[in-house]
């Protein structure tokens, strides 16, 4: 399995890093940040490819790339096959209202269908040929829903946490997980409205040490020495895991 991070920054683009997101197996993508699709044209993707995208919620630097990319599947490189898009409820209404104000008339038909799954806490759904499971996370819990996910790919298990303080949920995520890709915007300390590296200790003391945990939407260079299989997530690197 192939994990590609096609950016590693928090909203301000802390350091010059680009925002976070990335890429499994160069078809499951985890958030549309708004250079989504220059960075996969960076790294060689076929857009067509692309078969589900996880949205964790709709703070721009985690959503607004996905018009770039209807607008490349109209003019650029037509699409056939469903590309399947799953978010938080009401993720359908608000992606096309916010395409369509971006370039108007991209959501008409263009020879594939986007179907879209609403993320449903306690159960496990389907998005194309992968088999999740979506669960609440604490992020500005009075103006939104965010989620984290959980996805088996490649007989591996990666969970997802988004943006999130710490919270009891992000266990309930990493349960069975091989790898768990989390936030830790603060390079020391936590809080607010996202974690930092004393929420990171923690939550390593209380995993199974065989979970990799790769850490993302930082604001800096988080020190890592003595946190065992903890690594840190930088613009465009791939890690590669059996």
């Amino acid at each position: 399995m192939e994990l590609t991070f096609l950016g590693s920054g928090n909203a301000f683009a802390s350091g010059g890093r680009y925002w976070s997101s990335f890429l499994i197996d160069r078809k499951y993508q985890f958030d549309a940040p708004p250079t989504l699709l220059p960075h996969l044209k960076k790294l060689g993707v076929p857009l067509p490819d692309l078969e589900v995208i996880f949205i964790t919620h709709h703070h721009g630097d985690h959503f607004m790339g996905l018009p770039f990319l209807l607008l490349e599947y109209i003019y650029l490189t037509p699409r056939t096959k469903d590309l399947f898009i799953v978010g938080p409820p009401g993720v359908e209404a608000w992606t096309e209202d916010f395409a369509e104000r971006c370039y108007p008339n991209i959501t008409r038909d263009a020879g594939y269908r986007r179907r879209y799954v609403e993320a449903r806490p306690g159960e496990e759904q389907k998005a194309g040929p992968l088999t999740f499971r979506a669960v609440p996370m604490n992020h500005v819990k009075e103006s939104m829903e965010a989620f984290g996910y959980s996805v088996q790919v490649d007989g591996k298990t990666i969970a997802y946490t988004g943006d999130t303080m710490f919270c009891e949920e992000i266990f309930e995520l990493a349960e069975g997980a091989d790898i768990l890709v989390a936030d830790s915007t603060y390079s020391e300390g936590s809080g607010p409205e996202h974690m930092g590296l004393d929420d990171i200790r923690v939550i390593r003391q209380r995993l199974s040490p065989r979970t990799t945990m790769i850490l993302t939407h930082l604001n800096g260079d988080p020190n890592t020495n003595g946190l065992e299989n903890v690594v840190t997530a930088s613009d465009l690197a791939t890690f590669h895991f059996d």
